[in-house]
């Protein structure tokens, strides 16, 4: 058990101790769209939004999740790349954007998500969802339940393709969450959205997102357009250890939805980075145990650290740890002794439980009484109890 006598701080300076200037920043970009947002990927901090939370069509930026779901029945093993996916009637009369699929043919799994990923066909789309769930309403609902465990809780799916519908509707910031979970949990998967054609039936088509042309940063991710949604794009790139996602819907033009989008990501490369402050399970300090079968315990956090700072502002971070005067065991791994304080460069600190890394069981009887007895003469003559 942690006996607490007051706290001992332990220092982890990130910094010098003097304040540097502060970082200037400028405005972020004001863009001609009906809704926003530019997230760094790694924290889920919004860096740039403007109606986030607002309820949008969203046109083919639906197949995200079209895309994600077939990720995820991949990873199941329920399907195959190599399944051989039946071209019905209502897929091959599917209008819009498409990779011209046959009714009646059989085509591979792999080429039916190029189609739909980098083609944005409508009728790959339909043969997919009609693939893994029977038909496209049951799709629907398997799209919805995985928008529930995502927390995405302004989105709703009727089809597979976006088509416009009065009850279908997302947020960019719903979109957001749906990208990272995509990038984070399937990134094989992910690769099918950095690659800039494919070709189906002799026809080479190329992919919408005209940001993969431009930017070499950029590797994915999906446009979208309909009349009612206008011209959207979710896009991601990475450049260093940082990347971000940004969320455009409701742009007026192909040109408009490709360079607000650019502005976005350009402003949070320039002004902000990505800090990778300390690891999960980490040891920050080893500090001695008192009445166990070891001295000794290693103390740290239990999930990575990390940050979105203005660029440049590390060195305005610094951190310090506070732990009890003394700790004794028995001791559980993920116990908590203190807190980790992480002193931001505005605005209120983050304090993040310390916890035990190891276990330390109590000693017997004879050997936690010596301890007792040294640990009263240690005390009595100043020194310090959390020393090794």
């Amino acid at each position: 058990m942690l006996r607490r006598l007051g706290f001992v701080f332990l220092s982890l300076w990130l910094s010098v101790s003097a304040w540097a200037a502060p970082v200037i920043i400028p405005s972020p970009p004001q863009l001609a769209a009906e809704g926003y947002l530019l997230i760094d990927a790694a924290t889920g901090d919004a860096l740039v939004e403007f109606n986030a939370e607002q309820r949008l069509p969203p046109a083919s930026l639906t197949k995200i999740m079209t895309s994600y779901v077939a990720a995820k029945e991949l990873e199941r093993g329920s399907i195959s790349h190599d399944d051989e996916v039946l071209v019905s009637v209502k897929a091959w009369r599917m209008e819009g954007s498409r990779m011209f699929i046959q009714e009646g043919t059989r085509v591979r799994l792999e080429d039916i998500l190029r189609g739909m990923i980098i083609q944005s066909g409508n009728d790959a789309s339909v043969a997919l969802a009609e693939h893994i769930a029977g038909s496209e309403d049951a799709f629907a609902d398997i799209m919805n339940q995985y928008a529930a465990q995502l927390g995405m809780e302004n989105t709703n799916y009727m089809n597979a393709t976006g088509l416009p519908d009065d009850n279908h509707y997302t947020t960019a910031a719903d979109v957001a969450k749906l990208t990272v979970a995509m990038i984070n949990e399937h990134p094989t998967h992910y690769k099918m959205y950095s690659e800039k054609t494919f070709t189906y039936a002799d026809i080479r088509q190329p992919n919408r997102n005209r940001l993969l042309m431009r930017d070499s940063s950029v590797d994915g991710v999906k446009t979208g357009h309909t009349e009612a949604a206008g011209y959207c794009l979710v896009a991601s790139a990475v450049r260093d250890d940082m990347r971000l996602v940004s969320v455009v819907m409701g742009a007026a033009s192909e040109e408009a939805r490709a360079s607000e989008s650019q502005k976005l990501l350009t402003y949070g490369f320039r002004y902000f980075e990505t800090a990778r402050l300390y690891e999960g399970d980490e040891t920050l300090k080893q500090v001695r145990v008192w009445g166990g079968r070891h001295q000794s315990v290693q103390v740290g956090i239990e999930e990575d650290l990390v940050l979105t700072i203005p660029r440049g502002g590390r060195e305005e971070l610094k951190a310090e740890i506070s732990l009890g005067t003394e700790v004794h065991a028995p001791l559980a791994k993920g116990d908590v002794l203190g807190q980790l304080k992480v002193q931001l460069p505005e605005g209120e600190p983050m304090m993040i439980p310390v916890v035990a890394l190891n276990g330390v069981q109590e000693s017997g009887f004879f050997a936690s009484l010596w301890d007792s007895i040294a640990l009263f003469f240690l005390k009595l003559f100043g020194g310090d109890p959390l020393s090794i």
